[in-house]
């Protein structure tokens, strides 16, 4: 359950209200009028308080649930025990989505300007936008309506932020476009210089970075992620891209709209990524790629070669699954010889 200390809690909430917020049915309306205060884990759950029970491989322990209510498909309806009221989602996991959105907020600040906060006079900032402490706001500065900056963020001359964007702590943004409904984690830094050098007379001479970063609307970057801005060109990340913690998105990158990027992958220049291209943890791109729209991209592969659109791709150098999987088939064959 969530702690009240941290996050609002909305509830109670009847079962009928909760069938429909999840697009359920109750398997006894009879009880439409229970009300549940808590949603907690299948196994933790008890009185007041409602559970998720989707996985078939917990159908042993599914025996165990105490709680007043459980969210559960018509395949596993017959594992939970009789006492337990039942509602049925044909997709759980949406349903589990819908109701943590309707049952539980996060404590959010007031629309005010902390005193220590520094803003230059030409910014301009939206209607009921929170300011915390020791923030810098730079000159010409335009940022939306029901904004958070959070505490020590810094944002550059020139930026613009869109309406309903969250900037987390300590974050720093320069040289961006920002659209609405964006969620800039703490600690990430967005429009910094480009990883760009030439050799000359001996030594590494940096290459001037004078593009910018434009992010679409519904953006997330996690927290202490760097998207650096373009050299000539912008860098660009789509509407509905998801880029986790710790990753690095390097100077004239182009991502697609809704593409998924796990933690400490490492994305080098100039690549262009279709839309909705997923790549797991430690994913390293060789610099100037194409990558396909629909790709997906196991965990920890090396891609140095253009991918095309809907392949699914593992392994250093990464190469198609199946063909991955028949490596490692041999491997084990040759092992046991």
């Amino acid at each position: 359950m969530a702690d009240t200390q941290f996050y609002i809690n909305n509830g109670p909430f009847t079962l009928q209200r909760i069938e429909e917020i999840c697009e359920a049915q109750l398997a006894d309306k009879s009880k439409a009028q229970t009300e549940v205060k808590e949603v907690a884990a299948m196994l933790k759950a008890g009185a007041d308080e409602i559970c998720f029970f989707y996985d078939k491989k917990a159908k042993e322990k599914a025996a165990e649930i105490k709680a007043t209510a459980c969210v559960t498909t018509a395949e596993l309806e017959a594992f939970v025990p009789a006492g337990v009221i039942k509602l049925i989602a044909a997709n759980p996991k949406v349903a589990f989505l819908k109701l943590m959105q309707a049952m539980y907020a996060e404590k959010t600040p007031r629309g005010n300007i902390a005193s220590t906060a520094k803003i230059h006079p030409s910014a301009i900032i939206g209607e009921d936008t929170f300011v915390g402490e020791y923030a810098v706001i730079g000159e010409k500065v335009r940022i939306g309506s029901h904004c958070q900056i959070e505490a020590g963020v810094v944002i550059a001359d020139g930026c613009q932020i869109g309406d309903n964007c969250r900037i987390g702590a300590n974050a720093s943004v320069s040289y961006t476009i920002m659209g609405n409904d964006c969620y800039i984690y703490a600690g990430a830094r967005i429009g910094q210089d480009g990883f760009g050098f030439q050799v000359m007379n001996g030594k590494h001479q940096r290459i001037p970075q004078v593009g910018r970063v434009i992010i679409g609307n519904d953006v997330e970057i996690g927290a202490n992620a760097c998207v650096d801005r373009g050299a000539l060109d912008d860098t660009v990340i789509g509407d509905g891209c998801r880029i986790d913690n710790l990753v690095q998105v390097a100077h004239n990158d182009k991502l697609g709209r809704g593409c998924v990027v796990v933690a400490q992958t490492g994305i080098a220049g100039s690549c262009t990524f279709g839309d909705y291209v997923v790549c797991g943890g430690q994913t390293g791109f060789a610099d100037h790629l194409t990558i396909g729209s629909g790709a997906q991209i196991g965990a920890q592969s090396g891609l140095i070669k253009d991918v095309e659109p809907g392949a699914i791709m593992m392994g250093y150098p990464a190469i198609p699954i199946k063909d991955f999987m028949r490596q490692v088939a041999t491997l084990q064959k040759m092992l046991k010889k």
